[in-house]
């Protein structure tokens, strides 16, 4: 028997296929405009549960002079608390645009905090050796032994780069390399009295096993 035959003796069955195919085309539509309406939104944006929050106080060892910093003793300051390794790609990526965030604005009130995560001392020493330094009065460069702040504030790979209003509060995070744009966007604002929003920036990359 042929197709033409089978269509012939069964014409309900074939408009029912029809039906079905059409309802599945409709359904693919459908759901393509729901994503390309939520892309066209910002897919980049992100909540983390630490905004509005207290920034944690560890007092953390400097990484090249004696002493320790705590987040605490910079209270009255927008802070930019950023997490890096010398092992991590996208680190090297970002380290400019932080050096340069940090200089433009260290009149303005704003401390870089740059917190080294789970790495070797000579490493982290010898990354800043090669690709520069902040201004060693607004750019406090510290470890986290144990990866105390680490833990306190949720992070699992590097870099994430939060945002510390004047009272201590976490208004806004960066997760993934963050460019100058960007940091001056989050910067600009807080010095207008207005919270950044946080953002997906790229992937971030775990601490080597």
């Amino acid at each position: 028997m042929t197709i033409k035959d089978n269509m012939r003796e069964s014409p309900g069955r074939w408009r029912v296929v029809r039906w079905i195919a059409l309802a599945a085309v409709i359904v693919v539509i459908g759901i393509g405009a729901v994503f390309g309406s939520r892309l066209g939104e910002d897919p980049t944006l992100v909540d983390s549960p630490l905004i509005g929050e207290p920034a944690p106080s560890a007092a953390l060892p400097y990484l090249e002079r004696e002493g320790l910093l705590s987040l605490a003793d910079l209270h009255g300051q927008i802070v930019v608390v950023n997490f890096w390794a010398s092992w991590c790609v996208p680190c090297r990526e970002e380290h400019p645009a932080l050096v340069a965030a940090a200089n433009n604005y260290k009149d303005a009130g704003v401390a870089f905090v740059g917190v080294n995560f789970q790495d070797q001392r000579g490493a982290a020493v010898a990354f800043l050796d090669e690709l520069g330094r902040g201004d060693s009065q607004v750019y406090h460069y510290v470890t986290d032994p144990d990866s105390r702040l680490a833990l306190d504030f949720g992070v699992f790979g590097v870099p994430e780069t939060f945002f510390i209003d004047r009272t201590g509060t976490i208004v806004g995070k960066i997760s993934g390399v963050s460019d100058y744009r960007l940091l001056s966007s989050a910067l600009d604002q807080m010095l207008s009295g207005r919270a950044p929003e946080s953002r997906i920036e790229g992937s971030v990359q775990p601490a080597p096993s």
